[in-house]
């Protein structure tokens, strides 16, 4: 008895000390996180509850100058929803998300077949083209498609010259009938490159066995993509639609860079008109703040439905 009970006491010693370090192990890995938490409540939480804040406020330069906000509840909210400005840019923002998410799935499936097939994307010239947009700030990729827009020196019009198709320089920009298009030109050319390499990455995952038992049984190279690919590819188009219908939504430097929102409303969207009624005299900080939070909630809805509509069906 006199032996067992000293070899109990250092067991139960030993154990203590092995949660002790445990413990220690967990807290100073939280000790070493809590800077990055820190960073990301003062860069993303504070201003989304400080905007959330100046929402339900009427704040403008008057206020400011006198530190004073008065509480307003949701005014800003129906001010937004009563202005018919904000529903002309929801609808061009709509038809802008319409136009560049589609067309960025369908190009994206396309050109990720054809480097899967060809095996092109071996090629390190290829991969560094196809990435070079994406790399490309998203302001400056709106520069350089502006001066190619331009009505006079714009090498889009010098090419149609050459070619022979038009005899006047094309107001690409400028013309109220052409110029949200002319947006989504340069948004797509910025973000396929994003849509491509997870398609592609998809398509390596897909097992040569089911290609070749499909073939095996007749089916043509249509029905191989539609019965096989396709349903294979659903995962990863389903993540496509849900960030770039969230990241179209919001667009605002190509806006910002080319048309500024002209002619007139052509290309006012979402994220412009909040950019402009804050900004802009007599700079009402409220009521843009409401605008951007009525934008985040449609694309929280937005995705939801995506998760709801297209992923369920995946998982089925």
């Amino acid at each position: 008895m006199t032996v067992v009970a000293p070899q109990m006491a250092v067991a139960r010693h030993k154990r203590r000390r092995g949660f002790g370090r445990e413990m220690s192990a967990g807290w100073f890995a939280f000790f070493m996180n809590v800077p990055t938490l820190l960073f990301l409540v003062l860069v993303l939480a504070w201003p989304v509850i400080y905007a959330g804040y100046l929402s339900v406020h009427r704040v403008g330069l008057a206020q400011l100058r006198r530190g004073e906000f008065p509480f307003t509840g949701w005014e800003n909210y129906g001010r937004v929803l009563e202005d018919p400005l904000f529903w002309t840019a929801l609808q061009n923002t709509v038809i802008f998300t319409a136009v560049t998410v589609s067309t960025e799935v369908v190009l994206a499936v396309m050109i990720a077949l054809l480097i899967n097939q060809t095996g092109v994307w071996t090629s390190r010239l290829t991969r560094l083209l196809i990435l070079l947009p994406y790399a490309i700030p998203p302001i400056a990729n709106g520069l350089i498609w502006a001066f190619m827009y331009s009505f006079q020196f714009g090498f889009l019009n010098r090419i149609l010259f050459t070619l022979g198709l038009t005899q006047d320089p094309v107001n690409w920009a400028g013309n109220p009938e052409t110029a949200l298009f002319a947006v989504t030109v340069p948004y797509i050319w910025r973000t396929l490159p994003f849509a491509i390499i997870l398609v592609h990455a998809a398509l390596q995952g897909i097992p040569r066995e089911l290609y070749e038992q499909a073939a095996v049984d007749g089916a043509r190279a249509w029905r191989r993509f539609w019965h096989v690919t396709l349903p294979l590819l659903r995962p990863v188009i389903a993540v496509i639609l849900i960030l770039r219908t969230a990241f179209a939504f919001a667009v605002f430097e190509e806006i910002l860079a080319i048309t500024q929102g002209g002619p007139g409303d052509a290309t006012w969207v979402a994220a412009w008109y909040s950019y402009k009624i804050t900004f802009s005299p007599p700079n009402n900080f409220g009521m843009g703040s409401a605008s951007a939070f009525i934008l985040a909630l449609m694309i929280g809805v937005m995705a939801l439905v995506y998760l709801r509509a297209v992923y369920r069906r995946v998982t089925l």
